[in-house]
């Protein structure tokens, strides 16, 4: 579990700031990197991957794809288009 919000808390903020440079705020930006670490880990696991397994680069990598559908469904929701 402390692995999962640790690569959450570095995937939101690699994915803020490559999406939109600024940020959404750092607690957002935890917020959404942890669910972007679950979903990411659903999506992968949906398609028969491992999705995270601890405090790897092959979760972060989940983690931050994760991040990035969690980002864009935000933007789509709260009617921000910068994707």
């Amino acid at each position: 579990m402390i692995s999962l919000i640790i690569l959450g808390v570095i995937a939101g903020f690699i994915v803020s700031k490559i999406v939109n440079k600024t940020g959404q705020g750092m607690i957002m930006d935890i917020v959404l990197g942890i669910v972007g670490a679950i979903v990411g880990g659903v999506i992968f696991s949906a398609f028969g991957a491992s999705g995270v397994t601890g405090l790897n680069i092959w979760s972060l990598i989940v983690a931050v794809i994760g991040s990035v559908v969690v980002l864009w469904a935000h933007h789509q929701i709260s009617g921000k288009r910068t994707l």
